[in-house]
């Protein structure tokens, strides 16, 4: 008989079809069970290059209560064996900052102080990240602990519909110089306010749809972008002088902040576009949003290099190396996410684990249909199973260019199935025979 399974010259395992990758690649894991679940995590961890600073973990879709709960297992065991010291979620980067002092032991004294300005997106509300925050939190207190933990959100001040006024970022910038030379900026203030404006004019929802409903090509969002790169110019001038005067991480900061005012009116700015292909519009908008969050993801890692390694979590999507989709209605539009930058910034200190589900009646996922990739994955023994993918050698390309896609979601339309891509897009998957909707997550429309 001939055998499924041989090794090559440098002993790399050879399968003749993708369920003999499956049977013998395949690490089952239990959520539930701390010997199964480290157990499968040090063997993911120790499979990447020691040079690793930043390790991506993907969700297939926002709201799936066990994938929520596996990213604080396995941020908790990367802090507690790898070093890792901080985490970044797809949530707006300048609302996280009051995240941070929280968990820290300042400013606000409950959770429920930050839960909405903390987050965008209503992530604060979800059970799963309070109990992340209230974890880290206890954590930093230990005295035992000496490195504290760090919270992060690397997202743009956007939202899906609607798009944050560049005012709160313009002010942190205005302040930090202000705190240092409070006469010499007043007369910059003034001019930023003036062009600033109402931020209901910034934040009209109907702006997503409309172009000409933003004001982000207006005479008065032009010459603010001007007077935001004489801000960065300034900031970029003095920096001798302002780092003397503050202290280093100040300064980056600052300088970030500044960064995402100049992103974020790019941003409005794309919105305001009126010309060009149908699609274009919504394609550069989406691109925007994946590049910012790249750049915050690089600026977290350079803060947190010294102290510790980072865990970014986000949607699959935006974590990916390859180019990313989005089917709306009939058209499909494609960008370059914040996973394909990162590899590219990052090379092999840039890891990424993305995740897949079998079924989920709370969000509308039927059982996959047979042949299809998440099909053969949970027919592996066990709630959920680690699979390498795109180390892995001797896979059989010819059967994985020939799968076909399961159907998607009737309730959640944030979920995204996989596809062959996905072999070159993550070093890992997590799949999970199943998944509940989030506790404490907004109702999700019935079909």
């Amino acid at each position: 008989m001939k055998k499924s399974l041989f090794l090559q010259r440098n002993s790399d395992p050879v399968y003749t079809t993708l369920d003999d990758w499956i049977l013998h690649e395949a690490i089952p894991f239990s959520i539930d069970s701390s010997e199964t679940f480290n157990a499968s995590i040090d063997k993911v961890i120790n499979s990447f290059d020691d040079s690793v600073e930043l390790l991506g973990f993907g969700e297939a879709l926002h709201g799936g209560e066990e994938i929520l709960m596996l990213r604080n297992r396995l941020f908790q065991r990367l802090v507690e064996t790898n070093e890792y010291r901080a985490i970044a979620i797809e949530s707006s980067f300048p609302r996280t900052r009051v995240v941070n002092e929280y968990i820290a032991g300042r400013g606000p004294a409950s959770y429920e102080a930050v839960q909405e300005f903390g987050f965008s997106h209503g992530f604060g509300r979800l059970d799963a990240n309070r109990e992340l925050v209230e974890w880290m939190r206890a954590f930093n207190a230990d005295p035992e602990h000496r490195v504290k933990l760090s919270f992060y959100g690397f997202d743009s001040p956007t939202e899906m519909i609607g798009s944050d006024s560049p005012a709160h970022v313009l002010h942190f910038v205005l302040d930090y110089l202000a705190s240092i030379d409070s006469d010499g900026i007043e007369v910059h203030r003034d001019r930023i306010d003036q062009l600033l404006g109402q931020a209901s004019d910034w934040e009209n929802p109907e702006a997503s749809l409309d172009p000409t409903k933003s004001i982000g090509l207006s005479p008065a969002a032009t010459k603010l972008r001007i007077e935001t790169e004489n801000l960065i110019t300034e900031l970029c001038l003095r920096r001798p002088e302002l780092v003397a005067k503050s202290d280093e991480d100040h300064y980056l900061e600052a300088v970030q902040y500044a960064t995402v005012a100049r992103q974020l009116l790019n941003y409005h700015a794309a919105l305001a576009q009126t010309s060009g292909k149908p699609g274009e519009r919504i394609v550069e908008l989406l691109g925007i949003r994946d590049l910012i969050m790249a750049d915050n993801l690089m600026y977290t890692v350079s803060r947190e290099r010294g102290r510790g390694k980072v865990l970014a979590f986000a949607h699959n999507s935006h974590l990916q190396r390859g180019k990313a989709q989005w089917k709306l209605g009939t058209e499909v539009y494609a960008w370059w996410p914040a996973g394909s930058h990162l590899n590219e910034m990052l090379g092999p200190r840039y890891a990424v684990v993305g995740s897949a589900l079998g079924v989920s009646d709370a969000n509308g996922i039927i059982q996959p249909e047979a042949g299809t990739l998440e099909a053969r994955l949970t027919a592996v023994s066990g709630q959920a199973r680690f699979i390498p993918t795109r180390k892995g050698q001797g896979l059989p390309t010819s059967a994985i260019s020939a799968l076909p896609i399961r159907s998607g979601s009737i309730k959640n339309p944030t979920y995204f199935a996989l596809t062959p891509q996905s072999f070159t897009d993550f070093d890992w998957l997590a799949v999970l025979d199943s998944t509940a909707y989030s506790r404490s997550g907004p109702p999700l429309q019935e079909p």
